[in-house]
């Protein structure tokens, strides 16, 4: 399958500014069933330079550079991926006593996942939460996943197009929430368990609900799969029909554009997103 993503993010300021040096992430990772095929970024005013490199997680990173006053930014990609049919749930967990929760990761892998399981946002509330779930499934690490998914998914969904994403307690009092929401209110959940889980930013085919705005989940390290991914807004695992853009221990570092200005003024952000796929699914 084909999978076309147009990408357009639209700054005005009401009074000329400085634009500092601006990161960027939009830049498609690559993963088994999924190769970059185009990829195409413009940015108004034309920079002074572009630095791509990677980051210290991995992420595809562009830094731009900018010289003059300007009263607009303007960021747009085209981007094309071939994304091959793919069974998620296809492994075996070794050593097998990861196959229930909670369980500790081998030794050398402790010091590689530390800050995928660290605890500052887990409450007692969260941790009982996500015991009760895991109880209810003979605390079974994969049934245990996809049965969180499942919970979450009956939240009231909300469109929060800007802010980060709320405190995993909150989302859980509440019972409602973006994509970003549900996938920290999952992170937590996993890592109160002992489950290395990180956020992910990219898009999504196939949702009406998702199709037009950037999309979040989850990707949980599992011994003898490695990252996988859960999506509790859609209740899935993740398959060809998820564009991966940057993942992290932190959700606030795959944001798609970040940077300052130096000036007085106000500043607006609008963005489109639009996504084709052919070919098959």
């Amino acid at each position: 399958m084909h999978l076309s993503v147009w990408h357009q993010l639209r700054y005005r300021y009401d009074q000329p500014v400085v634009l500092n040096p601006h990161t960027v992430y939009l830049y498609p990772r690559t993963y088994p069933y999924q190769r970059l095929q185009h990829y195409d970024l413009q940015i108004d005013p034309v920079p002074s330079k572009v630095v791509r490199n990677v980051d210290v997680e991995g992420n595809v990173q562009q830094i731009i550079y900018f010289a003059g006053p300007t009263d607009h930014l303007t960021i747009t990609t085209e981007t094309t991926v071939d994304s091959e049919p793919f069974n998620s749930l296809d492994f075996v967990l070794f050593p097998f006593d990861t196959q229930h929760v909670p369980f500790e990761y081998a030794s050398d892998l402790q010091p590689l996942l530390a800050q995928y399981l660290v605890r500052d946002s887990i409450t007692q509330a969260v941790e009982v939460w996500a015991r009760q779930i895991a109880g209810d499934v003979s605390w079974q690490t994969v049934p245990f996943l996809l049965a969180l998914s499942d919970t979450i998914r009956q939240f009231v969904y909300v469109v929060r197009e800007e802010g980060a994403p709320l405190p995993p307690e909150q989302t859980l009092r509440d019972r409602c929430g973006s994509c970003r929401d549900y996938t920290t209110l999952y992170m937590a959940a996993c890592r109160s368990l002992g489950l290395a889980a990180r956020f992910v930013s990219g898009y999504l085919f196939g949702s009406a609900q998702q199709q037009h705005q950037l999309h979040a989940w989850a990707e949980v390290y599992l011994p003898g799969a490695g990252w996988r991914g859960f999506d509790p807004t859609e209740n899935t695992v993740v398959v060809n029909k998820h564009i991966f853009l940057a993942s992290s221990a932190h959700a606030e570092l795959t944001a798609p554009v970040s940077g300052t200005f130096t000036g007085r003024a106000n500043s607006t952000l609008e963005a489109d997103v639009k996504i084709k796929g052919s070919g098959e699914c």
